[in-house]
């Protein structure tokens, strides 16, 4: 059986409404637990690092990643994924993405993500278009952002159920149509709630706020684009409402501060205690909070 594409695998989870977890890397030890848990959970997901991971923490380089992840990977449970890579940055400085992306791309990566999500809506559909035109080109698939999915920011968020009630950054569906048409992303992240785990130093080891998900939002959307839609932020988010995405069109979660933190805690004692806690809580959010274990097979082929 051919292996199939990242793209294809998201077009079946949306389908059969089975999410893909993408597991973001800060550490690279982190990257061998990620990939057994999957294994031997049966469940299919993304490894992946985002930008802020190699400059603010030690994922070192997108080679280093991808050296790591030839290493470990299993074709049959995993694929490699750029996250989030900013046009403008969580220190709000421009990013010149086109030769990261194209860094990302040579180095193995199978699918990438371009963050326009701080640009105006017509700027955040002409960089991703670039980025299509050229990804497309290795014949991979493209994630885009359209939204706030707050969090990344120095300095405190305001009230969570202020932001909630008033809507504030959520992804409008008439946007989110226009931006899918003329970009041509292939998936879109949306914000209907949830919020990124801090990363600076003074908050990166506090608890995250416990989010919610307007499945209405996610509806409309869902309703105006017609592609796998992306949820950024899935720690702490009730498990009930997290079904209910995936219900609703959500068809990758990004997983991060749920294994950073046990991680960046128990390598205080070893590099081997860090990757045991790691493992511990992947099978944990595979097995109970994803309740996905054993369902590879319906994203991945009878094998």
């Amino acid at each position: 059986m051919s292996k199939l594409s990242t793209g294809e695998v998201m077009h079946r989870a949306w389908r059969v409404g089975v999410v893909v977890p993408a597991f973001n890397i800060p550490y690279l030890p982190m990257m061998e637990p990620v990939v057994r848990a999957l294994r031997e959970c049966d469940a299919f997901g993304l490894i992946q690092v985002a930008r802020l991971e190699w400059i603010k923490f030690e994922a070192i380089s997108l080679k280093a990643v991808s050296r790591e992840y030839q290493k470990v990977k299993d074709e049959g449970y995993t694929r490699l994924h750029l996250d989030h890579c900013p046009v403008i940055d969580e220190d709000n400085l421009w990013v010149d993405v086109q030769p990261i992306i194209a860094d990302a791309i040579d180095q193995g990566f199978e699918s990438v993500m371009i963050d326009g999500s701080r640009l105006s809506l017509e700027e955040n559909i002409a960089r991703t278009r670039e980025i299509v035109e050229l990804a497309h080109g290795s014949g991979v698939p493209v994630e885009a952002e359209l939204g706030a999915v707050m969090g990344h920011e120095e300095g405190p968020l305001p009230p969570y159920e202020e932001l909630f009630r008033t809507g504030k950054g959520f992804t409008d569906p008439d946007e989110a149509r226009r931006f899918v048409k003329e970009s041509g992303a292939d998936w879109l992240s949306v914000a209907i709630g949830s919020v990124h785990g801090a990363i600076s130093p003074a908050t990166k080891d506090k608890a995250k706020i416990q989010a919610r998900l307007s499945i209405e939002q996610l509806d409309r959307i869902r309703e105006a684009v017609g592609i796998p839609l992306v949820l950024h932020g899935g720690t702490g988010i009730e498990k009930g409402c997290l079904q209910d995405s995936f219900r609703h069109g959500i068809a990758k979660i990004n997983i991060a501060t749920a294994i950073r933190q046990p991680y960046e805690r128990a390598a205080k004692v070893s590099i081997e205690a860090g990757q045991q806690a790691v493992y511990e809580e992947t099978v944990a959010l595979l097995r109970d909070e994803l309740a996905i274990a054993g369902t590879a097979a319906a994203l991945m082929g009878e094998r």
